[in-house]
């Protein structure tokens, strides 16, 4: 049976302590969708007057989930407190389980910055269960060519498999509990029905182009779709050349969320004390110098 639209919601743009997103979720109606936190939308313009390492996001912290980056265009330098140093290039994906606290910096290339480029990118947060909120933090570089792909069979849309099982295939990111993470791109004509398990909560990010959903109609882009658990299959028609997006479906947690900011546990107390963990210098020290 084919899932039914819950809700169509548009990105909408926001402030991001000076850097302009479009966010996607949370939003009013829905806070999770458990247990993806946050989707956001980024478009960057660097300059080449200035060093990569003055561009970008600065060194930050995260504990207690998985922030995922798409590169969609452009090239992210991912730099973090446990001496990863890795540039990512469009098509790539940079997934980091922030466990028990990491600080990283996600900046331009300096290939990017110094020939004025543009980048854009997807960014997930996914939920960790409370028993992995405090495992040891790991990075991981997800290449094109280490990512299983299939084809349509009309072979216009080509899906790879960012994280979990599908059909005969696994993703290779150990993921922390049980989820799809799809990353699709087609041509106009294009068909592709994608099975997803109904006790997983599912939705659909448009990255660019149009879609049409069975039993619902036209999807254009920067728009994300959330499904009702009422069926096992989506089925997409691509009605645009160069549509991309994303199919998310994971395993609801049916925890408690406590967030502020760049942390998210399960109690208020536990917030207190990863805030006070950061300031005490326990998720590490990130000198971006060190790392070139």
């Amino acid at each position: 049976m084919n899932r039914t639209v819950q809700a169509l919601l548009p990105a909408t743009e926001i402030d991001m302590g000076g850097f302009p997103v479009k966010q996607a979720l949370p939003t009013m109606r829905f806070d999770q969708v458990d247990p993806f936190l946050l989707l956001h939308h980024g478009h960057a313009k660097y300059s080449g007057r200035r060093p990569a390492k003055q561009q970008g996001i600065g060194p930050h912290p995260h504990r207690g989930f998985s922030p995922v980056t798409f590169v969609v265009e452009g090239a992210v330098h991912h730099r973090d407190s446990r001496g990863n140093s890795q540039v990512a290039v469009a098509g790539e994906v940079q997934w980091m389980h922030a466990g028990a606290g990491i600080i990283h910096s996600e900046r331009p290339s300096d290939a990017l910055a110094e020939h004025s480029g543009k980048q854009e990118i997807i960014q997930l947060w996914i939920n960790s269960p409370a028993a992995k909120k405090m495992v040891q933090p790991a990075y991981y570089h997800l290449s094109d060519a280490f990512m299983p792909k299939t084809k349509s069979t009309d072979g216009l849309v080509t899906t790879k498999l960012v994280a979990g099982k599908y059909g005969n295939n696994e993703g290779g990111i150990p993921v922390l509990s049980e989820m799809i993470v799809l990353w699709s791109e087609g041509e106009s004509g294009g068909k592709e029905v994608y099975k997803i398990p109904k006790e997983q909560n599912a939705m659909l990010y448009l990255i660019k182009g149009a879609i049409s959903l069975k039993g619902y109609g036209l999807v254009e882009g920067e728009s994300l779709v959330i499904f009702k658990n009422d069926g096992e299959e989506i089925e997409v028609s691509i009605k645009e050349e160069n549509t991309q997006f994303l199919v998310l479906s994971g395993a609801p947690l049916n925890e408690k969320i406590a967030k502020n900011g760049p942390f998210v546990m399960n109690t208020e107390t536990q917030i207190l004390e990863a805030m006070r963990d950061y300031q005490m210098g326990k998720m590490g020290v990130l000198i971006e110098d060190e790392l070139d």
